[in-house]
């Protein structure tokens, strides 16, 4: 699946536009705040209706106007032959979102996943190197949530149950209704243990299929060898139960549920010499640890899905030396469609390939062969 054409209103600080896209490869060519991550972050909402960057939808409204829309036309490959068959459209009005695909409302985000899975490439994912456990936990959630549907739903089952639970402990403390806690508690962790050990062992097994692709891929391009990645779930027995039950005492005092799933770890360790890799790391080193990161993501969904992804690519190129941003290119995942975006300054026509779209991005205006004002 890739996109034929996007249409957006009132998004950003992009001029309202149809694009059409319809390439294997497309450049957006743009200094730094012209509004080319702006348009790599409407095809992502897309494909997932939300912000890469973390921001709620009232952030996404250009100033001044209460809404804004973006519509991507789909392209679908039938007996080897190209058709248009599918249409995604998103519309927030007053922080009110709407949903459709193909004309028909979509009530979960998560049926977007498999429509047409995309996977960035920007400058936050050095959060996943650099940044807390949390942003580490959300990488992989992500990429189990890509191929496997159950994982995510149990992920969701879990929270709803710690967030149940986090109140009655909070509750508890500040002194409101904490007259049926034990009973409450009693009622909800075996629910808690129940889905937390259903990710731990997804986790568990997921990590070290993502390590054996991760690894010879960090050391071809890095030339570092014994890069892995070590799962450290925070209950440290499958008789998940009894830790609960034994970490009660210290929730109640903390107002909120200290240890499960959403405290587990993940760590980059090296062989030789041995330790922890992230932090020792210099900053290319971590930078190019993001990067393949995702690359790694692209080729374990497809290795276990057999369907390739969208990559958009949002100045990552530049931060490579010329021999890392060579290897980097050599290694780059199988995609169905790859957007790229480039400072002027940059080679990037040295990249450009038979077919390839280039659009230039000036204070959110697109311009090009195939962008259309409206």
């Amino acid at each position: 699946m890739a996109f034929i054409s996007l249409c957006i209103t009132s998004f950003r600080n992009l001029s309202n536009a149809k694009i059409n896209i319809a390439a294997k490869e497309v450049f957006l060519i743009g200094k730094n705040g012209q509004g080319k991550t702006n348009f790599l972050e409407a095809l992502y909402y897309c494909s997932y209706a939300s912000s890469f960057r973390g921001v709620k939808d009232s952030e996404l409204v250009r100033k001044g106007e209460k809404s804004f829309s973006a519509i991507a036309e789909l392209n679908t490959l039938q007996n080897n032959m190209s058709c248009l068959d599918r249409h995604i459209s998103i519309k927030t009005e007053n922080l009110k979102k709407s949903i459709t695909l193909d004309g028909k409302k979509i009530l979960d985000r998560k049926n977007l996943l498999k429509i047409i899975p995309t996977i960035i490439f920007c400058h936050e994912d050095m959060e996943f190197v650099s940044g807390s456990q949390e942003r580490r936990r959300w990488f992989f959630d992500q990429t189990q949530s890509l191929y496997d549907p159950v994982y995510l739903d149990d992920l969701r089952k879990y929270r709803r149950i710690l967030k149940t639970r986090n109140t009655v402990l909070k509750n508890a403390k500040t002194g409101r209704n904490c007259l049926n806690t034990v009973d409450l508690l009693d009622a909800l962790d075996p629910q808690l243990a129940e889905y937390g050990l259903r990710l731990m062992e997804k986790r568990d097994a997921a990590v070290k299929q993502f390590s054996a692709v991760f690894s010879p891929l960090y050391e071809d391009v890095s030339g570092i060898s014994g890069i892995t990645i070590k799962y450290a779930p925070s209950w440290k027995t499958t008789k998940a139960i009894q830790q609960i039950t034994d970490y009660r005492t210290a929730d109640m005092t903390q107002g909120i549920t200290v240890s499960g799933p959403h405290r587990d770890k993940y760590f980059f360790l090296r062989s030789d010499p041995e330790g922890d890799f992230s932090g020792n790391a210099s900053t290319g080193q971590r930078r190019l640890l993001a990067l393949l990161l995702r690359v790694a993501q692209a080729r374990c969904f497809t290795g276990l899905t057999g369907k390739t992804p969208v990559l958009l690519l949002d100045d990552v190129l530049l931060e490579l030396d010329g021999e890392k941003r060579r290897r980097f290119l050599s290694v780059m995942p199988d995609y169905e469609q790859a957007f790229f975006a480039f400072l002027p300054e940059e080679p990037y026509k040295d990249y450009c390939k038979p077919g390839t779209l280039v659009f230039q991005v000036n204070s959110g205006i697109i311009t090009g062969e195939k962008a259309e004002s409206i």
